[in-house]
């Protein structure tokens, strides 16, 4: 590098907007409005409403499931959109399953439930999302469909029904934008930090932050068990002829999350 490209950069340095002779933040690294901060990196949004960013994983665009595998029974594929596959008498439940593990996550999922709707209550087009294979959120025709209440769609199922009932008409796309942070365990297994999801549903708020009581279970109180940092995603076959399009995520980083756990501001 020439000297006077040096002297370039360090001056362009020296004038970056800011300051350096203002106080320390409680981080204990940067100062009120720091000259020297890093910028945040670039992301394109996407194109349209819905439509990825340019740092998203895309686990299904309408086309291939390479990014999935399937319990059982293969999920099939038409017209762009992904539907659970239909069960056989005494067949067992065929999952799908992302091949790549994620931790905390934002998710971007459309889900379509079936018109006209069949049946009632939990067998309405019951399906779910569920982080690490752990931690679900149901997925329900919420139109005009009672139900207990921690089990309707925008539910963490068996614990917190949502804040509000934003369900579309049977046969109408539904969006789901998720922000799941993981659970923190000690080296010895102890929970120090539970799992916590904000959701919206069509665009309205469902979850704020909520924490999560445990790995997600049918009738009975969630617990924690320790587990790693990162697992798959899964959707749900509750034996119920549910679609989906326009999967994505985005890993979030550590500064996503770290900002309300004690001890580590960085």
């Amino acid at each position: 590098m020439s000297l006077g490209l040096i002297a370039t950069n360090a001056a362009l340095a020296e004038d970056a907007p800011g300051y350096r002779d203002t106080p320390m933040l409680p981080d204990g690294k940067w100062r009120v409005h720091d000259a020297d901060r890093p910028q945040p990196p670039e992301v394109q949004p996407g194109v349209a409403p819905g439509a990825p960013p340019s740092d998203a994983i895309v686990l299904f665009a309408g086309h291939s499931l390479d990014k999935w595998v399937a319990t059982g029974t293969p999920w099939a594929v038409a017209g762009g959109i992904l539907t659970v596959p239909p069960r056989t008498k005494g067949a067992k439940a065929s999952a799908l399953v992302t091949r790549e593990a994620f931790g905390d996550v934002q998710l971007h999922l459309e889900f379509r439930t079936p018109a006209p709707p069949r049946d009632a209550g939990q067998d309405r087009a019951n399906s779910g999302i569920i982080f690490m294979q752990r931690y679900e959120i149901q997925i329900l025709d919420g139109h005009h469909n009672p139900t207990y209440a921690d089990g309707t769609v925008g539910s963490i199922y068996g614990w917190k029904p949502p804040l509000v009932n934003p369900s579309r008409e049977p046969g109408a796309w539904q969006t789901y934008d998720i922000i799941f942070e993981r659970p923190r365990f000690a080296a010895g297994g102890t929970l120090q930090r539970p799992a916590h999801v904000t959701v919206l549903l069509n665009g309205v708020l469902v979850q704020n932050h909520q924490a999560m009581l445990g790995v997600t279970r049918w009738r009975q109180v969630a617990t924690y068990e320790p587990h790693g940092d990162a697992a798959p995603l899964q959707l749900q076959d509750h034996d119920s002829p549910v679609s989906f399009r326009n999967i994505w995520v985005r890993p979030l980083s550590a500064g996503a999350t770290r900002q309300d756990q004690a001890g580590e501001r960085k």
